[in-house]
């Protein structure tokens, strides 16, 4: 089976890559703007018609779009979150190759969610913000594409790479000064969020299940269990063995505090607010069952593992 994977060098992309050509019966071809991918192409510009041309070439018989982007503003979102699904979708119609599209779409699509519920793929998607607005939009593309095309939303994607803007890779960055400092105490704000946080290579599992299913429409990726802030710092303090404090500071809910120093923030200035870019409020758990049933995936890595692998980067900069 040759598959093309569009945002092999991402954070998610690389662990899918990494997955696909674990399988012996995988061609996998690279298509991305970075000098190490097979083909060098930006979606975001690129025409449809070129894009064309090049799937009639390769012929995959699997297309993956990893590709996007989770910061910037509302043109630049859209952009290489929208646009960029529009070519995608219109060149597969256009191509001769017939191949079957797996898209990844996230959680942000849904918007906040009721405290104590699980959100399944029925539910109606209220975006809080222009990230999760441009996810939808291509959501919405690809099941009005009339192709071959399965959308896996992935929760909150945690583990080996998280990136430092994440609220779980800030709070190793955190803790990593605090430890490198010798601060005795840590204080957090903003701890109050819950979130269900899905490792990376589960999601890359899910992606490699999904290219061999014949499932279509939206399927929900995460763990079905919503896990506090404040319980994943105190995971992340155990395997890091900080033996600190950890305090809580008043904050908006939505908002992770971090004071400084820090590059960005020396010291004598104000502690960092980072507001969440999801849009998701205080809550978001995701009900697993289609992923399950269709894809036949459940979640084998657990919160304390992906702590560990993350502290475990974060740690090397000590």
């Amino acid at each position: 089976m040759r598959v093309l994977l569009i945002g092999a060098n991402g954070y998610l992309g690389r662990y899918v890559a990494d997955r696909l050509l674990a399988d012996p019966a995988v061609q996998l071809t690279a298509l991305g703007r970075g000098d190490d991918a097979d083909v060098r192409f930006d979606l975001a510009s690129g025409s449809p018609g070129a894009l064309t041309r090049f799937l009639d070439a390769v012929h995959p018989g699997v297309v993956v779009n990893c590709a996007g982007a989770t910061r910037g503003g509302a043109r630049e979102l859209t952009r290489h979150n929208t646009v960029a699904v529009a070519t995608v979708c219109e060149s597969l119609r256009r191509s001769s190759c017939g191949a079957r599209l797996v898209h990844l779409g996230c959680a942000s699509e849904y918007g906040p969610s009721q405290p104590g519920s699980s959100t399944a793929e029925d539910a109606v998607p209220r975006p809080g913000g222009p990230y999760g607005v441009s996810k939808l939009a291509a959501t919405e593309l690809v099941l009005g594409s009339d192709l071959d095309a399965v959308v896996l939303r992935i929760f909150s994607p945690v583990g080996p790479g998280t990136p430092a803007g994440s609220p779980l890779g800030r709070l190793a960055e955190a803790m990593r000064r605090a430890m490198q400092s010798g601060d005795s105490e840590l204080k957090l704000g903003g701890l109050g969020v819950q979130r269900d946080f899905v490792d990376v290579r589960d999601v890359a599992r899910a992606v490699h299940a999904a290219s061999l299913s014949a499932a279509q429409g939206v399927v929900n990726i995460g763990t079905g269990r919503a896990v506090r802030l404040r319980e994943a710092a105190s995971v992340l303090a155990r395997v890091a063995g900080f033996g600190g404090a950890l305090h809580e500071i008043d904050s908006p809910p939505a908002r992770l505090v971090i004071p400084g120093p820090s590059p960005e923030h020396p010291v004598g200035s104000p502690p960092a607010t980072y507001p969440y870019p999801d849009g998701c409020g205080t809550w978001q758990q995701a009900d697993v069952r289609t992923a399950r049933d269709r894809l036949g995936w459940r979640p084998r890595i657990g919160l304390e593992e992906s702590l560990a692998d993350i502290w475990m980067e974060a740690a090397c900069r000590i």
